[in-house]
């Protein structure tokens, strides 16, 4: 044994075999051991050390697990052997000794663990080869700790990026134009302005910050170029996409093609074992919710598919957010209740207390802070049941005047668009949703996992209602009047169905159809003539777990409230559909 792997040693050692040493007297009554120690006589001190060596601690009659070095002895005996107790089987651990006595014990002790490291040594020997390999693959992984230490910008935050490409286009179709209107051809009309195949991106750059470990700092910086897509809603704000991201501003309005924005930003943190709070100047509803109400969860393809079957209530406002989220602490796979609450004020940036409009390509919003008589303000609150095969959940969204309607929150027609608008009346909702998922418990079945949702909204509006006109004017469309206030009720439903590991594993597969929300009560009294269809087709191939592609295709029937009592306008047109395709790639690192 090395000079300083014994220096290294003696006080461990030395500390462990103090309260085991015994005393000179003691010695002497026990044949004679102290004379030995007197004359140096290591050799016969050693031979009387080995006969009375002990195995287990219980061996000494006088040692309890109470003592306070009893896991010390314990260790000692067990791991090296080198512990002597007496012939009469006690221990003594509480009487003194002499440094000479220390010392000898404490060579003794040493010697035997020469003998241990000598049995290392072989080992090593024999398994040298494996030894090798595994110190060389030790090595390499420290290097490439240090390269990852030296290049990290931070000890706390991680990077995730996330880019989402789309090329594809929609087809229109429509029983064309009344007799006497200009436009004769209006399927061309919109088949010349929108279209054309497009090749289109949204790129996320997630910046995840912990402090604690339990808590999260979300920054998230977006960039797209979907602004003159028609996949960015236009002319029907069902043609949108989940992911068609324009570019945008801290109000969510779209400005600029290509251009980096601020899109999140908020802290969230654990509130004892139950709670989960959160805050932030820049976040969404539907990223506070207790659990996701669908099973619909593997594409995003048309955002209407996205709001579980209620677009009124998981409209999506985006701004300044103050969250709530409770879950029943239950073991892992029980059944559990949660309860989530969202505040979100889209123009809670602006400090205009009289609520003046402030207006981007055709998006109308309320400025007016939070909580103000003018302020957006939309308040969504979530109670679900969750089982490890189903859940049911039901959610109630008040809205003010503004809070439905940014470009990202319309999903409807064109009439139940014109009920959530602002335009010259002041308007407020009660949203409510119903929603029930049930998934199998195997993946790779032709059983789909089945969603459900069912929306409806209501409208307090004031001002003066117009009584008169045609029921295709109380609609919101061309013609005189308050027409918007008019309108009383809109309701939608959604029934989506998803596959997990279907044909191979990894990928998946899905079915969305639905009514986006459509104008079913007005206040004249007159009946709506309003109704559209949505429906969705789509299968991921997985390429590796940061690649996939996805083909959709999609039909809308009827995305406008025009052509039910009027031919509508040459973009409006009666009767009007849409047939499109696209392939989604989406890339993850």
């Amino acid at each position: 044994m090395k000079l300083f792997q014994k220096l290294l040693l003696a006080p461990a050692a030395l500390g462990l075999m103090a309260p085991v040493a015994a005393s000179a007297s003691d010695l002497a009554s026990a044949g004679g051991m102290n004379s030995y120690i007197q004359q140096n006589d290591l050799h016969n001190f050693r031979v009387w050390a080995d006969q009375n060596q002990v195995t287990n601690v219980q061996q000494f009659n006088d040692v309890k697990p109470t003592d306070w070095a009893y896991q010390a002895l314990s260790n000692l005996i067990e791991r090296y052997g080198c512990v002597a107790g007496y012939p009469n089987g006690t221990f003594k651990g509480g009487q003194p000794m002499t440094r000479f006595e220390a010392a000898a014990l404490l060579n003794a002790c040493l010697d035997r663990i020469t003998e241990t490291t000598d049995e290392i040594q072989r080992l090593q020997q024999d398994f040298a080869k494996e030894l090798s390999v595994l110190q060389g693959r030790v090595g390499k992984l420290e290097k490439q700790v240090g390269t990852l230490q030296s290049t990290q910008f931070s000890t706390t935050t991680k990077l995730e990026g996330d880019t989402y490409w789309t090329i594809g286009a929609p087809s229109f179709g429509n029983t064309g134009f009344s007799s006497g209107n200009t436009a004769a051809n209006s399927n061309g009309f919109n088949n010349a302005n929108y279209g054309a195949v497009t090749f289109n991106y949204d790129v996320r750059l997630n910046l995840r910050t912990s402090f604690t470990g339990k808590d999260l700092l979300y920054t998230r910086l977006r960039a797209g170029n979907y602004q003159q897509s028609a996949f960015a809603g236009s002319p029907y704000s069902l043609l949108a996409l989940d992911r068609a991201f324009p570019g945008s501003n801290n109000s969510g309005f779209a400005t600029t093609n290509g251009s980096f924005y601020l899109d999140r930003l908020y802290y969230r943190f654990p509130i004892g074992k139950a709670f989960t709070a959160a805050a932030g100047p820049m976040a969404r509803n539907t990223e506070f919710l207790g659990t996701a109400p669908f099973y619909y969860t593997d594409h995003a393809g048309l955002d209407f598919f996205q709001l579980h079957g209620a677009p009124g209530t998981y409209n999506k406002a985006t701004g300044g957010t103050f969250a709530l989220i409770w879950k029943q602490p239950v073991k892992k796979g029980k059944p559990y209740v949660t309860v989530s609450t969202s505040l979100v004020s889209p123009g809670s940036n602006a400090s205009d207390a009289d609520g003046n409009y402030i207006t981007a390509n055709d998006n109308v919003i309320r400025a007016g802070g939070i909580l103000g008589a003018y302020s957006a303000d939309s308040w969504l609150t979530q109670v679900a049941y969750v089982k490890p095969q189903w859940k049911a959940a039901f959610a109630y969204r008040y809205g003010k005047c503004g809070g439905d309607s940014n470009y990202q929150n319309r999903r409807g027609s064109q009439a139940a668009i014109a009920a959530e608008s602002c335009s010259g009346v002041n308007v407020s909702s009660s949203n409510f949703a119903l929603s029930w998922a049930w998934q199998p418990k195997k993946t790779g079945t032709w059983v789909p996992a089945l969603s459900l949702g069912y929306g409806y909204s209501a409208y307090n509006q004031t001002g003066v209602l117009t009584t008169t006109g045609s029921a295709f004017q109380a609609l919101g469309a061309t013609g005189t009047g308050n027409t918007t206030g008019n309108i009383a009720a809109t309701q939608s439903w959604t029934t989506t169905l998803q596959w997990s590991d279907a044909f191979v594993k990894g990928n998946s597969a899905g079915l969305g159809v639905g009514q986006p929300s459509f104008v079913t009560a007005l206040r004249n009294g007159r009946t709506p003539q309003d109704g559209n269809y949505a429906w969705e087709w789509w299968y991921k191939i997985k390429m590796s777990d940061q690649i996939s592609l996805t083909p959709t295709f999609f039909y809308l029937s009827n995305p406008s409230s025009a052509g039910q009592t009027s031919a509508g306008s040459a973009s409006n047109p009666q009767g009007a559909n849409v047939f499109g395709a696209f392939l989604a790639a989406q890339f993850k690192f």
